[in-house]
């Protein structure tokens, strides 16, 4: 009968933990979830890859800009020596 008792106690505490937990993790972005859930995307998706893949367009873009801007000056000056 005890160990009966402890039991029920040990895993009784631990479901009573574990469900807490749910709770307390799920509820807070209940409203996020459902709006998820019926198809309503109210925030932008975070894709920091795709933010990554323009910024070094970029700068590819600014280092071969400047590259053309500086081949000519170049070039005169090995013209001139």
């Amino acid at each position: 009968m005890m160990a009966t008792f402890m039991a029920v106690m040990i895993f009784g505490g631990a479901t009573a933990l574990a469900i807490f937990a749910m709770v307390a993790t799920v509820l807070p972005q209940a409203s996020r979830i459902a709006a998820v859930l019926r198809g309503n995307q109210g925030s932008p998706r975070f894709e920091p890859l795709s933010t990554l893949v323009r910024a070094e367009r970029r700068i590819a873009v600014r280092r071969w800009a400047a590259g053309s801007a500086m081949a000519p000056a170049m070039a005169r000056s090995r013209e001139a020596a």
